[in-house]
Formats: C-alpha cells, structure tokens, sequence
C-alpha cells in the first residue's frame, strides 16, 4: 500500500501551488510510476499526432466532396438550361417527324419485298405440294379401299353375333 504524505505546502502566488510529497514505498517505484508517466505522455502525444493527421485527410475529403458537389450542381443547372429551351423541343420534333417518314419508306420497301419473296416461295412450293399430293393421292386412296374391306369383314362377322 502506498502511503503519500505532504512535507510542505507552499503557495508562490495565486492560483499556484508548491509541494514536496514523500512516498514511503522507496525509490524504485517512484523511478518506475514516473516512467508511466513519461510513457503515458508519449502515447497521448502519438494519439494527438495521428487525430492531427486523420483531420488533415478528413479536411481534403471534405474539400473534395463540397467540389464534387459545387461540379454536379453546375452540370445539371446547365443540363435543365439546355431542356428549357423551345430551340431543342422544336429540334427533338423535327428529329421525330424525320425518322418517322423514314421508318414509313423503309416499312412500304419491305412489305414490296416481302409480298415478292412470297410470291417466288409460292410459285417455287407449288409443283413441290402437287408433286407430294400427286405421290400420297393414289395411296390414300389404297388405304380408304382397305379400310373399306375391313369395315366389310367386320359387319359380315359380327352379323351372325348380332342374331
């Protein structure tokens, strides 16, 4: 335990101080609390260093932001003078009317050409079906004569059944 007493107490002028304190715990924790007391006030001057420097780049990141800022705000106020304008309304429907007779030519080109490849692809499938219809025609018919046959036997077979 640490026993602290104050030998003298002077006062040197107002609002000032002076003791001499005596410790009786030797010199060696006395050498060992001042050496805490340096090293304490090492780290809190590094700690104060370091805030300095940390508000230096907070200042820079502020200043980059506010010119961020202060460069947005002048882009868009130009880009709202820019859209306010009747010159570009105008202009944007001039823009549309002129695409919109070139969409309306393009369109009249392609159903001419369309209406063309149609008629080259009838006249070029219309042998082709004629010749498959001409092919399957005589054996559907074969077919629908079998089944007729068939239809035959089966009435004659199931007569006898039926009585």
């Amino acid at each position: 335990m640490l026993d602290w007493t104050i030998r003298t107490l002077r006062i040197l002028q107002e609002g000032t101080i002076w003791s001499e304190f005596s410790c009786s715990t030797g010199l060696l924790q006395s050498a060992a609390m001042k050496f805490s007391i340096i090293a304490a006030l090492v780290v809190f001057a590094l700690a104060h260093g370091s805030l300095a420097q940390d508000t230096t780049e907070l200042e820079k990141l502020d200043q980059y932001f506010e010119t961020m800022k202060n460069k947005m705000t002048q882009e868009l106020s130009k880009m709202a003078e820019l859209f306010n304008t009747e010159d570009l309304t105008s202009q944007a429907q001039t823009f549309l009317e002129n695409q919109r007779t070139q969409l309306e030519s393009i369109s009249s080109h392609l159903q001419d050409q369309l209406k063309a490849i149609s008629t080259t692809a009838e006249q070029q499938l219309k042998p082709m079906a004629d010749n498959i219809q001409a092919q399957i025609q005589p054996m559907l018919e074969n077919i629908q004569k079998q089944m007729e046959v068939l239809q035959q036997q089966l009435a004659e077979k199931t007569k006898p059944i039926a009585n």
